[in-house]
């Protein structure tokens, strides 16, 4: 044997085994589709034996639908073209079809004439089940899948980003991904490209993209890059995730933790407030106290020496439970403005006579203090329309701040004028002044308590004059040059539209001493007082004795009623907030007995229970009056000679 043909039987032989070994089917034609050779790979493939179908056509493995191919086929065979990589459909023996990729090369003789063709056909069934698998994975995820190309064109749009983006495969597919960028968000598209073309992956990159209907759409992307069997990256696939719900509840959950950070801010600071209220009011009430228990002190050591003396520490007393009282009821004013329960009496009001009133009252601070208190009033200032007792008290406050804050000899001006449709009442002082920085808080409800300046200006006048003028539809304002500059407040008060006229106003009088206060004759007059301290019955009875009223006391509701039976008296004056049974319980107790045991005695509240509420549960509850404490001696004694001038008639 020649070494060639040796040579030329070995390789036949290698030839052999490969094909032999294969995992794809190798089958060769000729040029009429006619198998002639078969591999194992191809019995195992299409289930047909090398007996069975050498000498067959190929035609045999092809779906009646799909015959049209082979003649093509054979067409570019014949022309010594290649078919590469071909997917399509061929028919098993069991007649079951088979996804396959066929290469199919010609065979050509020695002086290169195409004879047959060699065909290479892989099973490629699994992969499209996997494909399809996968088209189904992205036609059914919620998110969106794009792939698009490395110039940012998109190549695949699936069903969720058409429900995401509002625009359809048709719209989208071979567009500019741009398309759903922002404006201010484009120079975002280069640096994802770039990043891709380096084979890096963008993960859950968060950013906004526009919708079909202009809708901004916050979104959580991956853009990955796709790479072929060589490594190189020929495209990217990007998965879109809508996240503006979880955005929207992010943002809920800090506006939540804002508002709960500022709502305990406030209940701190509201907590705050409360302490320094606390702290400033305990201070405004032991100041008067501290005047009231140290000269009941010196009277009770017999330390006074001349009437003088007496005289002075008696009108101390007496000055600081006024001041005690009036810081009370500025309380219970307050409380009724910031519950909506003040009422105005409203009616045309001639400012200069409340003007004149306000000056006429604290005159006396005045003048004890050597302060010259002078007026200027416009006569063109009309009417306005307003509650003068209310107004009457605005003035009061102002006047009464600017003495306190006034040193001796000092000078205090009050101007009243016109000014366009507006009255200003203005009320200058030459005092301590205030600093710029305390103006703003000058109004607020003892907020004065945080600096030791303030606590000069503390209590609750001035924030009682601001709540006062703005129930009127007016505005007050103070300025002062600085500390030691004094200081000026301007309250201005819209006059009145409706033909003007003039109008006395009603003006309550200023309160007047035991002393001072005239006294009706009571003689014959049984007034029974019932109140669990001592101190007040004393007080009480003091003041209806010294008009010869006859009085019996009892210290609870039980005593009371024995009194009731025993003296039949012609008024009962009860107090309210009593141990055991209290004036409410008492009241029903003696509205229960007979009239001849006085079932029907006149009955009236004095009580330290002063809001409007409790008075309107006094009255209903069946009391003919109802008196505040501490009572103004003057309007305990009217009260009294009212029901004893209304029992003598009765009894007529």
């Amino acid at each position: 044997m020649t070494p060639e043909l040796g040579s030329a039987q070995e390789a036949q032989a290698l030839l052999a085994a490969v094909i032999a070994s294969s995992d794809d089917a190798i089958i060769s034609k000729d040029l009429n589709g006619i198998v002639r050779s078969w591999n194992q790979s191809a019995e195992r493939i299409f289930g047909y034996t090398s007996e069975e179908i050498v000498g067959k056509p190929i035609t045999v493995l092809f779906p009646p639908d799909l015959l049209e191919e082979e003649p093509k086929i054979l067409q570019r065979l014949k022309r010594g073209e290649r078919v590469d990589r071909f997917e399509t459909i061929r028919l098993r023996k069991d007649g079951t079809r088979v996804a396959v990729s066929v290469t199919i090369s010609p065979i050509r003789d020695a002086h290169g004439r195409v004879v047959g063709a060699s065909k290479v056909a892989r099973d490629i069934t699994s992969n499209l089940e996997l494909e399809g698998r996968f088209k189904a994975i992205i036609a059914s995820s919620d998110d969106a899948i794009i792939s698009k190309d490395l110039n940012g064109i998109v190549q695949s749009w699936n069903q969720a980003a058409e429900r995401m983006f509002g625009y359809t495969a048709e719209e989208m597919v071979g567009q500019s991904i741009t398309l759903l960028f922002p404006p201010d968000r484009l120079d975002e598209e280069p640096k994802i490209l770039e990043q891709i073309r380096r084979g890096q992956r963008v993960d859950h990159f968060e950013t906004v993209r526009v919708c079909k209907d202009g809708r901004l759409l916050d979104i959580s992307v991956t853009i990955s890059p796709v790479k072929d069997p060589t490594g190189r990256v020929i495209g990217v696939s990007k998965v879109a995730r809508d996240i503006t719900s979880i955005k929207r509840i992010l943002r809920e959950r800090e506006e939540l933790l804002e508002r709960e950070k500022a709502a305990r801010f406030e209940a701190e600071r509201v907590g705050r407030m409360k302490d320094e209220f606390l702290s400033t009011l305990s201070h405004e009430l032991r100041t008067p106290l501290n005047a009231i228990l140290g000269w009941a002190n010196i009277l009770r050591a017999g330390a006074v020496t001349s009437p003088e003396d007496l005289q002075q520490g008696l009108e101390t007393i007496e000055r600081n439970a006024r001041s005690q009282a009036q810081l009370i009821e500025e309380l219970l004013d307050m409380s009724r403005i910031m519950n909506g329960k003040l009422r105005l009496d409203v009616q045309p009001v001639d400012l200069q006579i409340v003007v004149a009133n306000a000056i006429e009252s604290i005159q006396p601070a005045a003048e004890a203090k050597g302060i010259r208190l002078t007026k200027v009033l416009d006569p063109r200032a009309g009417p306005v329309t307003g509650d003068p007792n209310r107004l009457q008290q605005v003035l009061w406050n102002l006047l009464s701040n600017a003495i306190k804050f006034t040193p001796r000899a000092g000078r205090i001006q009050v101007f009243l004028k016109r000014i366009n449709s507006h009255v200003e009442i203005t009320v200058t002082d030459a005092g301590q002044g205030i600093a710029a920085d305390f103006l703003p808080r000058l109004f607020a409800r003892f907020s004065q308590a945080e600096t030791s300046e303030s606590r000069r200006h503390g209590g609750l006048g001035l924030a009682l004059v601001k709540s006062l003028v703005e129930l009127h539809g007016g505005t007050v304002k103070a300025s002062s040059p600085g500390p030691g500059l004094g200081a000026t407040f301007v309250v201005s008060l819209p006059l009145t539209v409706l033909n003007p006229y003039e109008a006395e106003a009603t003006l309550t009088p200023a309160p007047s001493s035991v002393g001072s206060t005239p006294c009706p004759d009571l003689r014959g007059f049984h007034v029974l007082v019932i109140d669990d301290e001592p101190d007040a019955r004393i007080l009480i009875e003091r003041i209806l004795t010294r008009c010869n009223a006859t009085v019996t006391t009892a210290a609870d509701a039980q005593e009371a009623l024995q009194a009731v039976k025993q003296h039949h008296p012609d008024m009962v004056l009860s107090d309210i907030g009593m141990p055991v049974e209290d004036g409410y319980q008492f009241l029903a107790k003696l509205r229960r007995l007979s009239n001849a045991e006085g079932g029907d005695t006149p009955a009236v509240a004095l009580t330290a229970f002063a809001r409007s509420d409790d008075r309107r549960r006094a009255l209903m509850a069946g009391f003919q009056m109802h008196l505040p404490k501490p009572v103004e001696p003057a309007e305990l004694l009217a009260v009294a000679s009212n029901i004893f001038t209304a029992s003598r008639h009765s009894k007529r």
